[in-house]
Order: structure tokens, then sequence, then C-alpha cells
């Protein structure tokens, strides 16, 4: 009986335990969720304000539709991740609503057993009783033996009482945590209800300002080929940029190719004769080699230090800053549909982002501002070089660097600008010599 009642003390307290220990799992990934809803949340926030700017206008705009669409984008988000919380939080009601039950049924037990002693207990209750229990032993190794069962039954009813106080403790416990999990469940319905609402009148924003935009089509056009205009005066702009410093570094590889063999060959007639030619041959052929590649060369011929420079920027790839500190992604890179003209479809080198009016435009990685320029439709641009790679920040409204000037990652490099339709939006690009990068691939996570 003894031996039984110490399993019913041990062992039912396993499944309890077990339950407790997967909960941790479950809570990390649900606070996850909540910094992703939190972060959601803020980057509506953020859209919020560039939308009302792009709203001070009276005429619908795409810049506008893009703020819808990002808010949009980002609601979606936000409603997913409550779904993903809800999921979350009916699996712990579900758990705890188990361990309640587990708990009952143990307090029952407890409760069955404790009783049974406190009756046996009764039959021996007085001290008289006691006595003559272990005075009728046979002999003295089974008076020890009356003596120790006496012992270890109080002790188990002692045990046993304690058990069923610190159950009776934890079952308390667990029904005020089933309580609140299902006043969170219950708030976050409520939530997710509020963000369907706010999604339902954000559909009906967006086909408002397309509906707007759609009688604006003529407009539109010439609106786009204009931009498309200005996108290839950049895009020479950036060929002739490019083109010019890599055959600058490659004549200049050749002056120093040029420059050592000079010097070997000063040290090699060092020890001839005063008649003899101080240039040969050999020399003056290496030069002239040397000045062809610098004509046929289709790639930024690298100093071990710019040649580190751009293996610190591939190194970075998807981890670079944001060359603003806030917006999203308007228009992404390459090839797309236009966001209202049907059968049309827009490409781009880089990417639009849309940000806040008088936003900093900063430079994403250390280098050397090869170009500062400025170009119709595309405001001023500024191009910083890291080795034999480009980056290129275009539509600013003013430019706080010179040529030649080094920057570092997150500097200043002007402001950018807004147009006559309330949007503020800066083009970046990235380039490998004359090849055209997605810059996604390239910045962070925001």
């Amino acid at each position: 009986m003894l031996l039984l009642l110490l399993l019913l003390l041990v062992g039912p307290t396993a499944p309890v335990a077990l339950a407790q220990k997967k909960a941790p799992a479950a809570k990390k990934s649900k606070a996850q969720l909540e910094r992703e809803r939190r972060a959601n949340l803020k980057r509506i926030k953020e859209t919020s304000r560039i939308l009302a700017q792009t709203q001070q206008k009276k005429q619908a705009s795409v810049g506008q539709l893009n703020a819808i669409q990002e808010k949009l984008v980002v609601q979606q988000g936000v409603i997913k991740n409550i779904s993903s919380e809800l999921r979350y939080i009916e699996g712990d009601v579900q758990q705890t609503e188990g361990q309640v039950q587990q708990t009952r049924q143990r307090l029952e037990r407890l409760k069955a057993e404790y009783a049974r002693l406190i009756y046996a207990g009764s039959k021996t209750a007085n001290g008289y009783n006691r006595l003559m229990f272990l005075f009728a032993a046979e002999s003295f190794n089974q008076f020890l033996l009356r003596l120790r069962y006496i012992r270890q039954y109080t002790e188990v009813r002692q045990a046993q009482a304690k058990q069923i106080t610190q159950t009776q403790q934890r079952l308390g416990q667990q029904l005020t945590g089933l309580q609140q999990q299902r006043q969170e469940k219950g708030s976050l319905l409520s939530t997710q209800l509020s963000e369907k609402k706010t999604l339902t009148t954000l559909r009906v924003q967006q086909n408002q300002v397309i509906t707007k935009l759609t009688q604006q089509e003529e407009g539109l056009r010439k609106e786009l080929a204009n931009r498309q205009r200005a996108i290839s005066r950049l895009d020479n702009l950036i060929a002739l940029r490019v083109r010019e410093e890599i055959a600058r570094a490659a004549r200049e590889a050749a002056r120093r190719a040029a420059a050592r063999a000079r010097a070997a060959e000063v040290a090699a007639n060092a020890g001839r004769s005063p008649g003899a030619t101080s240039r040969t041959p050999t020399t003056a052929a290496a030069e002239e080699a040397a000045a062809t590649k610098a004509e046929r060369t289709d790639r930024v011929t690298l100093t071990p230090e710019t040649a580190k420079l751009a293996a610190s920027f591939t190194d970075n790839r998807g981890r670079l800053p944001w060359p603003v500190g806030k917006g999203f992604i308007s228009q992404r890179f390459g090839r797309h549909n236009h966001p209202v003209l049907k059968n049309v479809v827009v490409e781009n080198r880089g990417v639009d982002i849309q940000t806040n009016s008088g936003e900093s435009v900063r430079a994403v990685f250390s280098g050397k501002v090869l170009t500062v320029a400025s170009v119709p439709g595309m405001g001023n641009i500024v191009m910083v070089q890291h080795g034999d790679y480009f980056t290129v920040y275009a539509k600013l409204r003013n430019v706080s660097v010179s040529e030649g000037q080094t920057v570092e990652a997150r500097q200043t490099l002007g402001t950018v600008s807004t147009n006559a339709e309330g949007t503020s939006e800066v083009q970046f690009q990235v380039w490998r010599n004359s090849a055209n990068l997605n810059p996604e691939n390239w910045l962070g996570r925001k």
C-alpha cells in the first residue's frame, strides 16, 4: 500500500511536466509573430504618411496608387500574421485545457486516496491503539517494522496533503492562464475584424484611384514617354561614365606596367657601357601591348586597394543599407506591366523607392563619387564607385557631395526631390562594370 501511495505521488506528474516543456517553443514562435506584426504596423504607419503627402494634391497620381498598393500588401500581411497568431493561441488554449483536465483528475485521485488514508488512520488515531499495535508484535524485529510503518504512514499522509495543496495551486494558475489566453484570443479576433474592414476600405480607395487614373490615360502615356526619354538619357550617361572609368583604369594600369618595365630595364642596363641604348625593343613592345589592352578591356582594371573594396561590396550582398531611411519600393527592377495602362510594359534599370518629402539620400557603401550631374526628367544624380561596382542615385533635389570625394556607408549624398504630383521618389541602381544588377538582391531587409 505504501508503494502504491508513492507511485500516486510521483507518477501522474510526468504528463504535466512534459506539456510544460513543450510550451516555450510555441511561445517563441508566437513572440516572433508578434514582432512581425508590430513591424508591419510600423510599415503601414510610414506608408500612411507618404500617402498623405501624395493626397495633398487633389488629382490622383501613380505615386498615390503605389502608396495605396503598398498599404494593401502590408495590410494583408498583418491579417495573415494575426491568423497565424490565432492558430498558436488556439493551440495554447487546447493544451492548457488538457492540462486543466489532467490536473483536476489528479486532484480527485489525491483527495480520494487522502480520504482512504484518513479513514485507515482513524482506527489508530489514539495512542492506546498505536501502543497495542506495536506491542502485539511477535518479535523485536516486527516491532521495529511496525514502528517504521507508523512513521512512514504519517509522512505519506503529510506528503499527500502537501500534494493536494500544490495541485490546487497549479489548477488555479492554469485556470488563470486559460482565462488570459481566451481574452487574448478575443482581442485578436476583434483586431482581425478591424484590420479586414481597413483592407476593404483600402481596396475601395484603390479602385477609385485606378478609375480616376484611367480617365487620364492620355496624360499617363505622355508622362510614360517622358520617363522613358529621361531613363534613356540616364542610361547613356551611366554607360559613358563606366566606359570612361574602364579606359582610365586600364591606361593607369598600362602606365604602371610600363613603369615597371622601364625600372627593370634600368636595372638590367646598370652594368652596361655608357654607349648602350637605354630603351630596348622589348620594353617598347610591352608598352604598346599595354596600351592596346587598355583600349580593348570591358571591365575596370583593379588595384589591390580597389579589388579589396569590390570584394567587400560583394560580401555585403543582401545586407546593404537602404539609400533612404524610410520608404517602400514603388517600382521594381526589370520589365513589368504598367499599374494602370493596359498592355503597356515598362522597364526599370533599378528600383524606385517612394519616401517622405525632404528625406536624405545616403550612400549604401563606402566608395568614391565618380559623377555628379543633372539629367532632365531625373533631376540630380550621384554615381559612386566601389571598385568595379557602381551605385547610382537619381531624382535628387540637391547634392551635398562632389566628384572625386570619398564617402562612407550611410553618408548623406543629397535629398530626394518631390514632383508636381507630390510624390517623393529616389531611383537606385547597381552596376558591375557594364552589367546592370537587381538592387533588391543587394539591399538588406527593411
